[in-house]
């Protein structure tokens, strides 16, 4: 068989992409965060680590809890890149087992920022009201991806539900240092049952070629 030209050209290793400003920012912030807690973390601070004026910080964030949902929406492309792979005979909660395993895949480079997060957001409540806000707008597009709908009550509920299922799967997960996040898995996958009930009525699978919305 003749070799294509393409194939048997040397590949080149891709260059790089220089990170944002706004991924310096929200690097720089993780790391203070981890290092020196959320409490006493100033914008200063994270201009200075990040390399880069402080109004630059302003025009892209402005704020601590704007700098957190600039993490949420990171974890969230992360997580929606890709759609979920449909397999004949699934249920509604495989979709979203696989997506919600993403995101704590998404998070394992955060995790020491995490825990400060977990423990110390509970002492500013603006910043929580806020992390909490976004949460639930990463669940509803998870579930969209998973075509698990969430409008009118019951929508509500699934999205709640769904949100406390993370929620109290994140201790496990903080704890779990495997590699295949085993624990995690299990805890996880134990939750998505217990509410199952309210998420296969919701179930709403996609035509070919229609938008994801949330």
């Amino acid at each position: 068989m003749a070799k294509s030209a393409a194939s048997g050209r040397r590949r080149r290793n891709p260059v790089p992409t220089p990170p944002s400003d706004a991924d310096r920012i929200i690097d720089a912030a993780l790391s203070l965060v981890a290092t020196e807690g959320w409490r006493h973390l100033s914008l200063a601070a994270v201009a200075a680590a990040a390399e880069l004026p402080i109004g630059q910080i302003y025009r892209l964030f402005g704020s601590k809890p704007a700098i957190l949902s600039g993490l949420y929406r990171r974890v969230d492309e992360a997580v929606l890149a890709e759609p979920p792979q449909a397999e004949a005979g699934e249920h509604p909660r495989d979709r979203l087992f696989d997506l919600l395993m993403r995101r704590f895949d998404a998070l394992n480079p955060y995790k020491p920022a995490i825990a400060v997060l977990r423990s110390e957001l509970l002492a500013d409540p603006v910043s929580a009201l806020c992390a909490g806000g976004r949460l639930i707008r990463s669940i509803r597009w998870m579930l969209a991806a998973a075509d698990i709908a969430t409008g009118g009550i019951r929508g509500a509920v699934a999205v709640k539900l769904t949100a406390a299922a993370y929620l109290s799967t994140l201790p496990t997960w903080q704890g779990d240092d495997s590699a295949d996040l085993a624990r995690t898995m299990a805890a996880l996958d134990a939750r998505l049952r217990r509410i199952e009930r309210w998420l296969a009525p919701l179930y709403r699978p996609r035509r070919t070629g229609e938008p994801l919305t949330a």
